[in-house]
């Protein structure tokens, strides 16, 4: 056990390692479940306002492009059966809950180390599929969605590591690459967000040229 309460399995990563990324993973649920939550929050109320008023104006629809208004009346935006943010509301103050514990010390057990990687990655491989459907099928793109888009992949990615790093579950034959990666963390999240801003910026290169005209 590290001196921040992180219980080392046989496998895990050397010790200075798993406390920096323990630390990491803390401010950055803390910090994404709580800009989660308020691009949700925002979301909602904008669906909810577009409910009562067909003809309601999200704030964040500023043209054809940056558009809210059309993310909100696709198939997409409710891919359950009810509107996606009424998901974030409810997993996003989670994260964030979650969070808030780590940074004051808490030692979570191992069964929630391993349900929120379960929850991170259903969340990330969703909003892939989100990212999908907004450049290549609606066409348009909505702000807080893409703020949910950072927080997602961040939070998947730091608990990842963090997991990984900690030995849940013990990775013998993997030790060397898991390590490479957590060593270079924060380089291989900028990479993961930059190829998501290139492929924005391709998609709609047009739009964005012509505003710089």
């Amino acid at each position: 056990m590290t001196s921040l309460g992180v219980r080392l399995d046989d496998t895990a990563a050397p010790p200075d390692l798993v406390g920096f990324l323990a630390r990491a993973v803390g401010w950055v649920l803390l910090a994404g479940g709580a800009l989660g939550t308020a691009a949700a929050f925002a979301l909602t109320l904008d669906r909810i306002s577009l409910l009562e008023d067909p003809e309601f104006v999200p704030a964040c629809s500023i043209d054809p492009v940056l558009s809210c208004g059309s993310i909100m009346a696709s198939p997409q935006s409710e891919l359950l059966g009810f509107p996606n943010p009424l998901i974030g509301l409810i997993a996003f103050p989670v994260v964030a809950t979650i969070g808030a514990a780590v940074v004051g010390g808490a030692v979570l057990p191992r069964w929630m180390w391993l349900g929120l990687q379960v929850g991170a990655t259903a969340g990330v491989l969703f909003v892939h599929w989100l990212i999908a459907q907004s450049l290549y099928v609606i066409g348009a793109l909505c702000p807080y969605c893409m703020a949910v888009w950072v927080v997602t992949i961040s939070v998947f990615w730091y608990t990842t590591m963090h997991n990984l790093t900690a030995g849940r579950p013990a990775q013998r034959g993997a030790r060397p690459v898991i390590d490479r990666l957590a060593g270079f963390h924060g380089a291989v999240l900028a990479i993961w967000l930059l190829a998501v801003a290139v492929l924005v910026a391709v998609r709609f290169w047009p739009y964005w040229t012509g505003m710089l005209r």
